[in-house]
């Protein structure tokens, strides 16, 4: 019985990966070329707010796996920036890592003999004021903020191509 439903799982696993890796796919064939986000000849000041309007509709939707692109540099950025929120990070991820690792099993080292429950308590002791040291609200403030004056303003100075023009006047 414990077999079948690691069967089940490792099939659920499978499904969800491929679905996963097919978005995925289908996200990065979307990415527009560096040359093409980077236009300089279609960057001119907005003519009106409703230029604007038109402008952030059009370039969110054409660019938006580079728009993903930035936001993830500027997240990597960020956490570079702050090494504690960093180290904070890895630090959780690998001790939750490792408890999972143990599968409900006891800790034993040497003469220390620690439970699950005890490790995720323990965890939770040096996490949480480390967690507040490192200021996670204000990077993911600063986060929102550069991500959005970065693209929202890529987006409103970048004149739609001249191609699109045109099928906007065919329908």
């Amino acid at each position: 019985m414990n077999v079948r439903f690691q069967n089940i799982e490792v099939q659920q696993f499978v499904e969800r990966f491929k679905t996963d890796s097919t978005m995925l796919r289908s996200r990065v064939g979307t990415i527009r070329p560096v040359n093409e986000f980077l236009d300089f000849k279609r960057v001119s000041k907005p003519k009106s707010m409703n230029d604007v309007q038109k402008r952030v509709t059009y370039n969110l939707a054409y660019f938006s796996a580079n728009y993903l692109i930035v936001f993830a540099m500027l997240s990597v950025y960020s956490l570079l920036k702050n090494m504690l929120l960093l180290f904070v990070l890895v630090f959780v991820s690998a001790s939750l890592y490792g408890i999972n690792y143990l599968k409900g099993a006891d800790l034993n080292i040497g003469f220390v003999h620690l439970t699950t429950s005890q490790l995720y308590v323990g965890l939770l002791v040096i996490a949480l004021p480390l967690g507040f040291l490192a200021s996670p609200f204000s990077t993911i403030l600063w986060l929102l903020g550069a991500a959005c004056v970065t693209i929202i303003g890529h987006a409103a100075i970048m004149d739609k191509p001249i191609e699109s023009a045109f099928s906007e006047e065919a329908v």
